[in-house]
């Protein structure tokens, strides 16, 4: 069971030169609670490769929506950027298998 499969969209994209942020778009209030006990700030830290302390968690329980916002490895633009919009990083946590 994968993330992607159990949620109506999961879109990442920058939040300035420096954060990339990813949503979780649950589309109800029952997937909203699942996916906010699965996807710990801890699991999600590890998918990423970022240290648990840069991981900002948001929990907007209304929109039955969860964000993740991480510095980004390299500076947008920069020479070694090879996604200067953000948008292939939401295909991570898209795929993260829930059962493992």
């Amino acid at each position: 069971m994968k993330v992607g499969e159990q949620v109506k969209k999961v879109r990442s994209k920058n939040a300035g030169p420096f954060w990339i942020t990813v949503d979780v778009f649950c589309g109800d209030d029952e997937t909203y609670q699942q996916m906010n006990k699965l996807l710990s700030s801890a699991r999600v830290a590890g998918l990423y490769q970022v240290p648990l302390e840069t991981l900002k968690r948001f929990e907007m329980p209304d929109l039955s929506v969860l964000k993740f916002s991480f510095p980004r490895s390299v500076v947008q633009g920069g020479r070694f950027d090879r996604d200067m919009h953000g948008a292939q990083m939401s295909v991570l946590l898209a795929e993260l298998d829930l059962a493992e």
